[in-house]
C-alpha cells in the first residue's frame, strides 16, 4: 500500500495538515509542472506513504474517508511535550485524558477522543496495528508512544468499523513509525513557563542501518521524557477555588438526634463576647487556644485568613483545595523501540517489532480529609477534648456518646499517587507476494501492561480510630499521640504518629492482549478503468484483565478515597473482514475517475456473540482538481471488559457548591431548597436520610462526593450509523498568486443507539430532585433517587452510576480545511508564505439518556466536571479552529498559530435550565514558532506558546473553577529544541 511520487500526495489525505502546525505547505497540493519546487526533505519523505483508511491500495491512493495527516515536523513545532496535546488542537478532537486529568488514583492516562463520542469509540493504532490497552475499558494510553519513532499521524475522522474493527465508530488515529533510518539521530527539546515552572524535557537517540546488501533493515530508538508537576499554589487563580468545609482545625459535627442544648452553647459563646443565638446543629471548629468557633458565619474564628490554606468564603471558614492540588501531573518516561525486516527470499520478507515502556505518572490532590466510608468518631474519654467542647458534650441527651468530627490532616503529607506502567509489546510477521497482483501479510503479537498504582500517605481509618479511642490519646502507641483539636495540634503531629496512621497502598493491575492476523490482497477484474481489488482479513484477539486493590482500599479503610474491588475478566473475538474496490470509469469527459467500494466485517465475541459491520462508498473526480466522495457505514460495538465485568469501583463525582452549581440539592443553599417546591424537596431529603431535625440547616461540606461505577453482564451491543460526504478542490491555476490553493469540506453524521455508558452523576441528582421536571411527585422511590446513598448524617456517600444501555447519541457537523500559499522568492529561492486553517462546525450534539426518552441538546455546552471519556464530553463548542500564518523555505520557517473556540453555555443550562449558571466566553490563544536548518546535520527549533499569556476562564461546572485539561493553565511558555544527524 505505497505510493511513489509527490504527484498524488493530496489524494492520500483530504488535505495534508502537516502545514497547519508549521510543516511544509507544498505537501498540501497536487503538484503540477508549474508548481514551485518543494524542499528536498519533503520530497524524500513523499516517496513512501502508508495509506490509512483502507485495506486496499485504491487507484491513485484516493481516500474516501476524511483523513487529517500530521507530520512529525508538525508535532515538533507544536511546542507540546506530548502527542495528545498536539492533536487536541485540531477541531476533530475533543480533549480526553492529558496531563491535567487522571488524579485521585484514576490512572493519569493520555487518551484520544474523536468528535466527543468517548475515548473507547475510536481506535488507536501504530502502523495499522492495535496498541497495548491501558485500562479495563480498552483505552490506549498514548503516553507510551516515544515521539522519536513517530513519522506522522493519520486521523480518519469518519467511522471505520468495517475496515478496522467495531470499536472504530468515531474514527481511527494511526501513528506511523519512521519507515527507515540510516545513521544516528539525536533530538532534544526543553520547555519552561515564564514563571519558571512547568519544565518539560524530551530527548531521544535513534539509529538505523541496512545490512546484507540491503536485504535487512533495523531501526531503534531510545527516549526519555519528563514533565514536572505544577501545584495550584503557584497560580493565583486557584487561591479561592474549591472551598472545602473540611478544615485543618477540625470540627465537631453535632448529631441531629443528640445535639448540645442551645443554652449551653449560648453560655460558652457569651464568654467569647458573642451574644447572637447559635444554632446547636451547626459545625463548631477549634481555635488554637481551645475556644470554639462556628464555621458558618466564622463566628469567633481566631485563625489565619488567606494563609496556611484558610479563607473566608461568603462569610464562612473554608480551606480552598485549589491551592493544594497538582493541576498538572508529573511524568517520567523511558522507552525502547526496535523494529526490523529481512528479505528471506525474493518476495518473502520477515519483520519484527519490540517496544518497552517504563512510564510513571505522578498525581497529587492535597491533604486527606475525613470523607467516605464509616466516619471515625471520638469518645468523650479522649484526653485532648478542649474544656469548652467537653462542657457542650455533657449537655447532650446522651452525654457519654461518641461524636463525629470532620477534619483535614494538615500535618500529614499530601495524598499522592504514582501510576507506574511497564508496557511490553512483541510482534513478528511475514509478508510477500503470492502471485502477480496478489500479496499477503500475516503477524502475531503479544503485549502486556503492568500498572502498579501506589497511593502514598494513605491515611488508614482504623489506625486513626485506635488513636482516638486510646485513653492517653495514643501517646503509648506513637510519640505525642493524635490531637485533632486545632490547626496547630494537627500540624504538630509527630513523625511517629504520622507514620502510624499512614501507609503506601499498593494496587496492581495487569492487562494482556494477544493478536493474530492474516491479510490477503489481490486484483480481480478490469472494467476498463483499472483493476478491481479485494482484501481479505482474518484475525483473532484475546484481551485479559486483572486488578487487585490494596486490602485497606477494598475495605474502604482509607480516608478520602473511594473503595474499589478486585476485578478480572477476558474477551476473545474472532473476526473476518473483506473490502472490495471497483473502478468504474476513468479518463472520460467529466469523469476523470469514478469508483465504488464496500467492506464488511463479522465479529464473534465470546461475551456478546456475532455482530456485523459494513460500509459502502463512492468517489467521483469530474476533473483533475475536484474530488467528490461519500460513504455510509453501519457499525456495531460490543461491550468491553470494563462495561461487562467492572466490580463496584469508586471514583470522584464533582457536584460543585450551590447555588452556583447543582451541589447536593438537599443543601439549604441550593436552588432546589430555595425554590417554589422547597417543602417537597425537604421531604424528599428526609426520606433519603437527612435527619429531620437537621434539614433546616443541612449543608454539604465540600464540592465532590463519591461515585460508584459497576459493570453489567446484561449489556447489549451498540449500533451506529455513520455517513459522510465531502469535496476536495485544488486550484486549477498552475502559476501565480492562486496556484497553491486547496480546499476540503466534509460533512459527517454519526448516530448511535443502545449507547453503553454510565448514568451521569449530575443527571442522577437533577432527575431525582426534579430539577428538569422528570420527578414532579418528588418520589423517593424514583429510579434515579434509588441511586443516591447517604450516611446517618444525611451526607451523600456515593451516587451509583452503573453501565446501562442508555439511549442514543446524535452528532453531525462540517469540517473544513483550507490552504493558500505563494512563492516568496524575495526571502529566498525556495521560500513560501502560506495560510492554513482547519475549521470545525458542530451542528448538533444530542444525548438520549433512556430509550424512548427525549434527546437533550448538548451543542455548545461547557461540561467541566465530565470525565476523560464521558458522554457528553467536557466541551462541545460550535466552532473550533486552528489557523497558521507562516513562511517556510528549505532552511528557515517562522509562523504564528491561532487556536480558537467559541463561547459555550454551562451544562446547568441543560440540567437545570431555570437556574443556569454563567457559561464560558470565547477562548483563543496565539503561539509563535520558528525553525532553522543550519546544515544537513543540525537543526534548531523554538517558540512561544500562549504568546499573550492568556489566563484561565471561569468554568462554573468544574470543581476547580476552570478546566485545566481544556484550557491552558500554564500561561506563556518557551521551548527550544535541536536535532543532530550523524
Amino acid at each position: 500500500m505505497r505510493q511513489i511520487g509527490r504527484d498524488r500526495v493530496l489524494s492520500t489525505s483530504l488535505l495534508s495538515l502537516a502545514i497547519a502546525l508549521g510543516a511544509d505547505p507544498a505537501l498540501a497540493q497536487n503538484a503540477t509542472p508549474a508548481a514551485p519546487a518543494e524542499p528536498a526533505e519533503a520530497a524524500s519523505t513523499a516517496a513512501e506513504i502508508v495509506v490509512t483508511g483502507s485495506l486496499i491500495q485504491r487507484p491513485n491512493n484516493t481516500a474516501v474517508s476524511p483523513i487529517v495527516s500530521v507530520s512529525d515536523l508538525a508535532l515538533k513545532q507544536s511546542g507540546t511535550a506530548t502527542l495528545q496535546d498536539a492533536l487536541n488542537q485540531y477541531p476533530s478532537f475533543t480533549t480526553g485524558g492529558n496531563a491535567a486529568t487522571g488524579g485521585q488514583g484514576t490512572g493519569g492516562r493520555a487518551s484520544i477522543n474523536l468528535h466527543g463520542l468517548g475515548t473507547n469509540r475510536n481506535l488507536v493504532l501504530l502502523d495499522g496495528r492495535r496498541l497495548p490497552v491501558s485500562d479495563i475499558n480498552g483505552n490506549v494510553d498514548i503516553n507510551i508512544l516515544p515521539e522519536a519513532i513517530i513519522g506522522g499521524v493519520d486521523v480518519i475522522t469518519g467511522g471505520a468499523s468495517a475496515v478496522y474493527g467495531s470499536d472504530a465508530m468515531s474514527g481511527v488515529v494511526n501513528f506511523k513509525t519512521v519507515r527507515s533510518l540510516d545513521g544516528i539521530q539525536l533530538d532534544a527539546m526543553n520547555t519552561i513557563s515564564q514563571r519558571g515552572d512547568a519544565f518539560k524535557f524530551n530527548g531521544s537517540l535513534a539509529f538505523g542501518t541496512k545490512f546484507a546488501e540491503d536485504r535487512g533493515h533495523v531501526v531503534a530508538a531510545f527516549t526519555y521524557a519528563q514533565q514536572d508537576p505544577v501545584n495550584g499554589s503557584s497560580r493565583s487563580f486557584f487561591n479561592d477555588k474549591t472551598p472545602s468545609s473540611f478544615l485543618g482545625t477540625g470540627t465537631f459535627v453535632p448529631s441531629a438526634t443528640n445535639a448540645p442544648t442551645a443554652a449551653a452553647e449560648a453560655a460558652i459563646f457569651a464568654r467569647y463576647g458573642v451574644t447572637t443565638a447559635i444554632n446547636p446543629l451547626l459545625n463548631l471548629g477549634f481555635n488554637n487556644d481551645g475556644s470554639l468557633f462556628v464555621q458558618t458565619g466564622a463566628v469567633n474564628y481566631r485563625g489565619l485568613v488567606n494563609a496556611n490554606g484558610y479563607s473566608i468564603v461568603s462569610g464562612n471558614v473554608r480551606m480552598p483545595v485549589g491551592q493544594q492540588i497538582d493541576f498538572y501531573n508529573g511524568m517520567k518516561r523511558k522507552t525502547a523501540f526496535v523494529k526490523g525486516d529481512y528479505e528471506l527470499a525474493p518476495n518473502i520478507t520477515a519483520y519484527g517489532q519490540f517496544m518497552y515502556v517504563d512510564l510513571n505518572v505522578h498525581t497529587a490532590s492535597g491533604k486527606s480529609l475525613t470523607q467516605f466510608g464509616t466516619l471515625t468518631t471520638i469518645p468523650v474519654t479522649n484526653l485532648f477534648i478542649p474544656a469548652d467542647l467537653r462542657t457542650l458534650l455533657a449537655s447532650r441527651p446522651n452525654p457519654t456518646a461518641a461524636f463525629t468530627w470532620n477534619g483535614r490532616y494538615v500535618g500529614v503529607p499530601d495524598k499522592n499517587w504514582d501510576e507506574h506502567y511497564f508496557v511490553q509489546q512483541y510482534l513478528g510477521g511475514v509478508k510477500g507476494k503470492i502471485a502477480p497482483g496478489w500479496t499477503f501479510d500475516a503477524f502475531v503479537s503479544y503485549d502486556q501492561t503492568q500498572h502498579d498504582q501506589t497511593l502514598h500517605s494513605a491515611i488508614v481509618k482504623s489506625k486513626v480510630q485506635t488513636l482516638l479511642n486510646a485513653p492517653d490519646g495514643g501517646a503509648s502507641l506513637c510519640a505525642g499521640g493524635f490531637n485533632p483539636f486545632g490547626d496547630a495540634n494537627m500540624r504538630n503531629i509527630s513523625t511517629a504518629c504520622a507514620n502510624y496512621i499512614t501507609k503506601d497502598a499498593f494496587s496492581p493491575e495487569k492487562l494482556t492482549q494477544t493478536q493474530a492476523q492474516a491479510q490477503i490482497n489481490g486484483s480481480l477484474f478490469d472494467l476498463g478503468a483499472g483493476k478491481a481489488q479485494i482484501a481479505l482479513v482474518a484475525d483473532y484477539r484475546k484481551n485479559t484483565y486483572s486488578y487487585v486493590p490494596d486490602s485497606d482500599l477494598a475495605a474502604q479503610n482509607i480516608e478520602a478515597v473511594i473503595a474499589s474491588s478486585a476485578a478480572s475478566g477476558k474477551i476473545e473475538v474472532k473476526e473476518f473482514a473483506a473490502q472490495l474496490d471497483v473502478p468504474l470509469i476513468a479518463d472520460k469527459p467529466f469523469i476523470r475517475e469514478l469508483g465504488i467500494g464496500a467492506a464488511a466485517r463479522v465479529s464473534d465475541y465470546s461475551t456478546s456473540g456475532h455482530v456485523t459491520s459494513y460500509e459502502a462508498d463512492l468517489r467521483w473526480r469530474p476533473v483533475r482538481e475536484v474530488l467528490l466522495r461519500g460513504s455510509y457505514q453501519r457499525a456495531v460495538r460490543a461491550p468491553n471488559i470494563g462495561e461487562l465485568f467492572a466490580p463496584a469501583s469508586g471514583t470522584q463525582l464533582v457536584i460543585g457548591t450551590p447555588p452556583a452549581s447543582i451541589g447536593d440539592p438537599c443543601d439549604v443553599r441550593s436552588t432546589a431548597r430555595t425554590g417554589g417546591n422547597a417543602a417537597q424537596v425537604t421531604a424528599l431529603c428526609v426520606a433519603q436520610g437527612v435527619p429531620a431535625a437537621a434539614a433546616s440547616s443541612y449543608t454539604f461540606p465540600t464540592t465532590a462526593t463519591g461515585q460508584t461505577v459497576t459493570g453489567n453482564l446484561g449489556l447489549t451491543p451498540e449500533e451506529a450509523t455513520t455517513f459522510n460526504f465531502g469535496a476536495v478542490i485544488n486550484s486549477p491555476v498552475h502559476s501565480g498568486f492562486f496556484s497553491d490553493v486547496s480546499l476540503s469540506v466534509d460533512y459527517y453524521n454519526i448516530r448511535i443507539k443502545n449507547v453503553i455508558s454510565t448514568v451521569p452523576g449530575l443527571t442522577v441528582l437533577s432527575k431525582c430532585f426534579n430539577l428538569d421536571g422528570t420527578n414532579p411527585g418528588y418520589d423517593a422511590n424514583n429510579s434515579y433517587c434509588r441511586l443516591i446513598q447517604r450516611d446517618n448524617t444525611g451526607q451523600i456517600v456515593t451516587v451509583a452510576t452503573p453501565y446501562l444501555n442508555l439511549g442514543g447519541l446524535k452528532t453531525d457537523g462540517v469540517e473544513v480545511q483550507v490552504h493558500w500559499g505563494t512563492p516568496a522568492p524575495f526571502l529566498g529561492m525556495t521560500g513560501k508564505v502560506y495560510v492554513d486553517a482547519a475549521v470545525g462546525w458542530l451542528h448538533k450534539y444530542q444525548v438520549q439518556l433512556l430509550p424512548n426518552g427525549a434527546f437533550l441538546d448538548y451543542t455548545g455546552i461547557s461540561n467541566g466536571g465530565a470525565g476523560t471519556g464521558s458522554v457528553p464530553p467536557r466541551a462541545t463548542p460550535t466552532w473550533k479552529t486552528l489557523t497558521t500564518f507562516g513562511y517556510r523555505s528549505n532552511n528557515v520557517g517562522v509562523g504564528l498559530r491561532w487556536r480558537y473556540q467559541n463561547a459555550m453555555a454551562d451544562v446547568s443550562s441543560v440540567l437545570t435550565p431555570a437556574t443556569a449558571s454563567a457559561g464560558v466566553g470565547a477562548y483563543s490563544l496565539w503561539d509563535m514558532f520558528a525553525s532553522l536548518k543550519i546544515n544537513s546535520r543540525f537543526e534548531l527549533r523554538g517558540g512561544v506558546n500562549n504568546l499573550f499569556d492568556k489566563g484561565l476562564p471561569l468554568v462554573t461546572s468544574s470543581q476547580n473553577g476552570t478546566d485545566t485539561a481544556l484550557y491552558d493553565p500554564i500561561g506563556r511558555s518557551f521551548y527550544m529544541g535541536a536535532k543532530v544527524n550523524f
